[in-house]
């Protein structure tokens, strides 16, 4: 299944920022020319975005994310447009991009997957002018135009590892897991930070369970493991690090506490309520785009190969994206019911949050969005002895203190050599 939006060719009224200082000029031709500021790119193209989706748009919010950040991209750049394809596979990757560029004219090839974006790398080479990329999940392989993207969702992760450890009375959190990798240790680690700051504030012995369906879309599996964590481990708070809605479902059936991620599902999806769903992540896959269709328009052949924005990297809308909301969005922020900040607590678990967390959660996204502050700095990583092995980098044997408190890990270490889970997370078979 596939569908081309675009907007070429239509002139509107009002200019579309870029910067606070960039305005777009329309030209005869119906091509907007960018003025930049000092330093920036004048952009001068129209370009055609291709995103090959591994799983179903609807129903998802990974995929779900992508999409929509296409769209709010073509309402800011009128010459993009964006065309798309559903459920590719590996085996289908390279022959659904060459596929794209052919009869789309794609300038811009994403397989918004590593396991099925990877194969992009193959055939680079034979399209120099086309941009390929593919989002990172433990490989960090690279070309001229080969760019590899993941934003910095653990950020958000870590403030809603906070407001999960203030709101379980169990002392039991549980995440519904995909399969072990760099991207999903990264973020479960950032979770299990954040709660276990507010388990030393509170006092209390707070337990993470995580356990493994296999692959990041299976509903069927998802929604068992979320029963497992909630009935045989006495979990009263739940969130996934797969793709489907099925462990909230389970978490509504159940009536525990949801965190969601990726998106923010009750806002843009209406799935469920704030009396489920505690808190979300949103995020704006936009910014890293952002940046390849301004470096294609501008006709940089030797664009940035690795993107890694963070709360403090900003895209800038022409119109707000909800009624009232900002123009100005951060790359990832906890977002819930269309509030943002600890206004994204819902009102239902945030009088059972102590206030000192409350502040602590407002304190910690401002300075992350100041980029000031950082969980990953701050906080020393000592191995648990499970994660991923990888063929250049092994697991740490449980106890060996990978980082000390107040140093910068790389950003090549975080993306593509932090393999193991935080010790004191309990990995169930």
């Amino acid at each position: 299944m596939g569908e081309k939006l675009g907007k070429k060719g239509i002139a509107v009224s009002t200019a579309v920022i870029i910067t606070v200082i960039v305005t777009a000029i329309i030209v005869g031709s119906g091509v907007y020319v960018l003025k930049p500021a000092a330093g920036e790119k004048e952009v001068t193209k129209s370009c055609t975005l291709a995103i090959e989706h591994f799983s179903p748009i609807a129903g998802t919010t990974w995929s779900g994310a992508h999409d929509r950040a296409a769209k709010r991209l073509m309402e800011k750049y009128p010459t993009l447009e964006y065309v798309y394809r559903e459920e590719i596979g590996p085996d289908l990757t390279n022959s659904t991009a060459e596929e794209l560029i052919a009869s789309e004219g794609a300038d811009i090839v994403v397989g918004n997957a590593e396991f099925m974006g990877l194969p992009l790398a193959d055939i680079a080479d034979d399209y120099p002018d086309v941009y390929f990329s593919s989002i990172i999940a433990s490989d960090l392989t690279t070309k001229r135009n080969f760019i590899r993207y993941f934003p910095g969702q653990y950020q958000a992760l870590y403030l809603e590892g906070l407001i999960a450890g203030a709101l379980t009375e169990t002392n039991n959190i549980g995440i519904v897991s995909a399969f072990p990798c760099v991207q999903v240790n990264r973020r479960q680690n950032a979770f299990y930070l954040g709660i276990m700051d507010a388990a030393e504030i509170l006092d209390e012995n707070i337990n993470l369970y995580v356990k493994y369906a296999g692959d990041w879309y299976l509903p069927t599996d998802e929604a068992e493991i979320a029963r497992t964590l909630i009935d045989t481990y006495n979990c009263d708070v739940i969130t996934q690090q797969t793709d489907s809605g099925a462990p909230l479902d389970v978490a509504g059936e159940k009536g525990v506490w949801f965190v969601g991620k990726d998106m923010d599902i009750v806002g843009e999806y209406g799935w469920s309520s704030t009396d489920t769903v505690a808190v979300s992540f949103d995020t704006r896959w936009e910014v890293g785009y952002e940046k390849m269709i301004k470096s294609w328009m501008a006709g940089d052949n030797n664009p940035d190969t690795i993107l890694y924005p963070r709360m403090d990297d900003k895209i800038i809308l022409p119109e707000p994206p909800w009624p009232g909301g900002p123009t100005v969005l951060p790359t990832v922020d906890i977002q819930n019911n269309h509030e943002v900040g600890i206004d994204a607590i819902s009102p239902a678990a945030r009088p059972l949050i102590e206030s000192e967390i409350i502040s602590l959660v407002e304190n910690r996204r401002t300075q992350m969005m100041s980029g000031v502050w950082d969980p990953f700095f701050a906080h020393e990583f000592v191995s648990n002895g499970t994660g991923l092995e990888l063929e250049s980098v092994s697991i740490p044997t449980a106890g060996t203190v990978v980082k000390s408190a107040n140093e910068t890990p790389t950003d090549e270490w975080l993306l593509s050599k932090f393999n193991f889970d935080l010790e004191g997370i309990n990995i169930l078979e």
